[in-house]
């Protein structure tokens, strides 16, 4: 999958590195612009190795586990669990995000607020996810998690907003699932609108918690 990316026999070395460290039945699973991505198991968890790409044109690794360790405290990401340097190129072990992204995901409302407190506590934290409104980087399964932080900044957040926007406001194929699904009318959406920019002056989520309560 990966080889005019990486050499096989490169491929093949870090793998058995990898299972020197207890990971094994590595598969390939999916590719970024900086990284190469595998699953596999480290004992009896699933877990995520990402692999820095020999043609990357940055390396963001270092900066992006030491975010991952601040969020995964609060269960906004599954845990790190190590990093390395193999033949030059930095990798990232983490516990594996089980579900599926929130672009292709039913939507239940229970996710709706976990959406809402996780993304809400990341703009306390003053950290910006950057890709929130992609659809790919919130997994919903028995837990929302965010994952994916290569691009997140201790800037201003719009993590909320972001996120409300997507999931109801956008014209785009998840707000249009959700407003079907709940049969939202433009009034709800106005409201929306109004609790949004509350929050945003006041940074209070309480009355975005009572609206999506009445989902």
């Amino acid at each position: 999958m990966f080889e005019h990316l990486i050499p096989r026999p490169t491929v093949e070395a870090i793998m058995e590195h990898l299972e020197e460290l207890g990971i094994g039945e590595l598969t390939p699973f999916s590719k970024g612009t900086t990284s190469l991505v595998f699953t596999g198991n480290l004992g009896e968890k699933k877990v995520v190795v990402k692999l820095q790409r020999p043609d990357s044109p940055r390396n963001n690794f270092e900066r992006e586990a030491k975010l991952i360790r601040v969020v995964s405290k609060f269960g906004i990401t599954p845990p790190l669990l190590f990093t390395g340097v193999f033949k030059g190129l930095n990798y990232m072990v983490r516990e594996f995000a089980s579900g599926e992204p929130i672009l292709y995901a039913d939507l239940e409302k229970s996710h709706i607020i976990e959406i809402a407190l996780k993304t809400a506590l990341l703009d306390r934290l003053g950290l910006d996810h950057g890709q929130i409104q992609g659809g790919k980087h919130i997994i919903i399964g028995k837990r929302v998690y965010f994952i994916d932080f290569e691009k997140a900044g201790w800037r201003k957040p719009r993590n909320l907003t972001s996120a409300m926007a997507m999931m109801f406001l956008g014209d785009n194929s998840i707000a249009k699932r959700v407003r079907e699904k709940f049969s939202l009318d433009r009034d709800f959406l106005d409201e929306l609108r109004d609790e949004l920019r509350e929050y945003k002056k006041t940074g209070r989520l309480s009355g975005i918690l009572r609206f999506l309560s009445r989902l």
